[in-house]
């Protein structure tokens, strides 16, 4: 592989889902460093904390910054979109998101609707469930989802069609998204397969899902 100059590396920005650290997004950084890219982890808590500090937290670190894309997993993803709908100035060229169910999640939904399961979610609950309006933004972004059905959502909720296992792919087609393409992988899979690696960056690069 060409040796590629750490100063020419376009930056990208990664975003972790609920119950995740920063640790968990390695195999991803990883692949997209291979692929050319100077790769930063945003780290939050998801439970405690929930969006509404992650979202001005990211917010603050993406201002006044250099070019950059965004790529966020689950939750996170969710997070990214919300940040770029909130500060439309945001120097984010392109973002990915991968299997987060941005029109909301059953599985959420219906952990929320038990006493004795809403605090799972903690303070991120109401992001997953409600998910985001259509966007409308001016950044590009390419939904990656997988539709291997393995996960825990299996045991909350029947997906009446193709699923990761955590989030029905319908559930991830939200209404003003630049791309969509599916890869073999299961919700937490998404993280660790060269598939959705590859495919995130070539939009990232090109604005558009490879279909090989």
């Amino acid at each position: 592989m060409e040796k590629i100059d750490a100063g020419s590396r376009p930056h990208v920005v990664l975003v972790h889902g609920i119950w995740n650290a920063k640790s968990w997004l390695t195999p991803l950084a990883r692949r997209l460093r291979l692929e050319g890219f100077d790769v930063e982890v945003f780290g939050y808590p998801s439970i405690l904390g929930g969006p509404e500090p992650a979202i001005t937290a990211l917010i603050q670190r993406l201002q006044g910054g250099p070019p950059t894309h965004l790529v966020g997993h689950s939750l996170g993803g969710l997070i990214g979109l919300e940040a770029l709908r909130r500060a439309p100035d945001l120097p984010v060229q392109r973002m990915v998101c991968l299997g987060s169910p941005l029109l909301g999640s059953d599985a959420a939904r219906s952990l929320g609707q038990r006493a004795w399961t809403a605090p799972i979610l903690g303070r991120s609950g109401t992001l997953l469930q409600a998910g985001c309006p259509p966007w409308q933004g001016a950044v590009p972004v390419g939904m990656v989802a997988g539709n291997v059905a393995r996960g825990i959502g299996r045991l909350i909720v029947r997906f009446d069609s193709d699923s990761d296992g955590t989030v029905g792919l319908e559930e991830t087609r939200l209404p003003g998204l630049a791309a969509h393409c599916v890869v073999p992988a299961s919700h937490t899979g998404l993280v660790f397969s060269a598939d959705a690696a590859r495919q995130a960056a070539h939009f990232l690069r090109q604005g558009r899902f490879t279909d090989a």
